[in-house]
């Protein structure tokens, strides 16, 4: 797996503010007559609640207000809630920063979500520590990304690093999952290190990073081959949402024979559609939920036309063999780099069939599309 531009932010779980809002909720509705209120009466009457402590001067109560609007997605709210007191609270700061890098709630401004974020990671204030490695990655992605920064790998790099804190728990889990992307790209290339930080993210709990140690171990990308290691990783990754380990396991029962596990989990993650759903769900990037599902695609059609743990059905085959749109959405988003050097692609070759390609034969592809 290499690593796209579509990066999201390290998101933090602000867990006391997030109690305190429910204790206000819990409160309010355990006070006499207030106990049948709907969901909704019981948001406005929180809603106003804050809203009383912001008049009698409670600076806190401006986080905790622009919070309780983040949550129900009303960024517009959150937003001017965190500009009124980004001055003196840092974690509306470091909200305010992220919605202004994405745009969420009003117009992005990239530049000045940066410099925001730059405070906080540059802050020596005790107020800011649980904020630096987050605002770090954040600013490495802004780098990558080449937003608000002039693009930079090696800043990236840099700031990733810092955030990923050798792999702490306490580190960016994002960051070291993105050291483990970075380093599987042709320009960046060194596949131990990847393995290391995919490895270190895994075990802080990376969703993304496990599918990746599947693969790795699947194909000995940056680590001796382990098919034994390589089915926990996928199998696990799977049954927690990863759609691109999915793929992977299908084509990982397929080559081994075990032709009904191959067809039946092929047939479930083929029919899988919301990608923006299964994104916000798993904190997946979205072109390998492609990826997997193409990969579904693919072997369920060859389960079904060669009959291998499924009756064997060429019409139906072709219907899945004729799926093009994952397959143009990877060549047209990713340009067929995010293809692992040692592992073969599928690809769309106009006549009714995919075909299993090499990198080396993928980088001709790719030449051809962009011209």
């Amino acid at each position: 797996m290499e690593l796209t531009k579509e990066l999201s932010a390290e998101s933090i779980d602000f867990m006391k503010e997030k109690h305190i809002l429910s204790d206000i909720a819990q409160e309010t509705k355990n006070t006499p007559g207030y106990g049948t209120l709907s969901e909704a009466e019981l948001m406005r009457k929180v809603e106003a609640i804050l809203l009383e402590r912001i008049q009698k001067g409670e600076k806190r109560a401006y986080f905790q207000l622009g919070l309780f609007y983040y949550e129900q997605n009303l960024f517009d709210k959150a937003r001017l809630y965190f500009e009124q007191s980004c001055e003196f609270d840092y974690q509306s700061l470091y909200m305010l920063g992220v919605l202004l890098y994405d745009g969420s709630g009003g117009k992005a401004n990239t530049k000045l979500a940066v410099e925001h974020l730059k405070k906080i990671a540059l802050s020596s204030s005790h107020q800011a520590k649980h904020l630096k490695h987050a605002a770090q990655y954040n600013i490495g992605r802004a780098y990558f990304q080449g937003y608000g920064e002039r693009q930079s790998d090696s800043e990236a790099e840099k700031w990733w690093l810092l955030a990923a804190d050798d792999g702490s728990p306490k580190g960016s889990v994002k960051a070291q999952t993105s050291l483990g992307l970075f380093y599987s790209r042709d320009d960046a290339k060194d596949l131990k290190k990847a393995f290391f930080w995919h490895s270190e993210a895994c075990g802080n709990g990376s969703l993304e990073s496990q599918g990746s140690l599947g693969v790795m171990y699947e194909y000995g990308v940056g680590v001796q081959k382990d098919t034994d290691n390589a089915y926990l990783c996928l199998k696990e990754a799977s049954d927690r949402g990863n759609v691109y380990a999915m793929g992977n396991l299908c084509a990982h029962y397929y080559k081994r024979k075990l032709y009904t596990k191959a067809a039946d989990l092929a047939s479930r993650v083929s029919q899988l559609s919301d990608i923006e759903l299964i994104t916000k769900e798993t904190d997946c990037l979205p072109n390998y939920i492609k990826k997997g599902i193409a990969l579904a695609c693919f072997y369920y059609a060859r389960c079904l036309n060669e009959g291998h743990g499924i009756k064997a059905d060429v019409e139906e085959a072709k219907k899945f063999y004729s799926r093009e749109k994952n397959i143009e959405n990877l060549v047209h988003q990713v340009r067929m780099r995010n293809v692992c050097t040692t592992c073969s692609a599928l690809i769309w070759t106009g006549e009714g069939v995919y075909v299993s390609v090499t990198p080396q034969i993928l980088e001709s592809r790719e030449h051809t599309i962009a011209n």
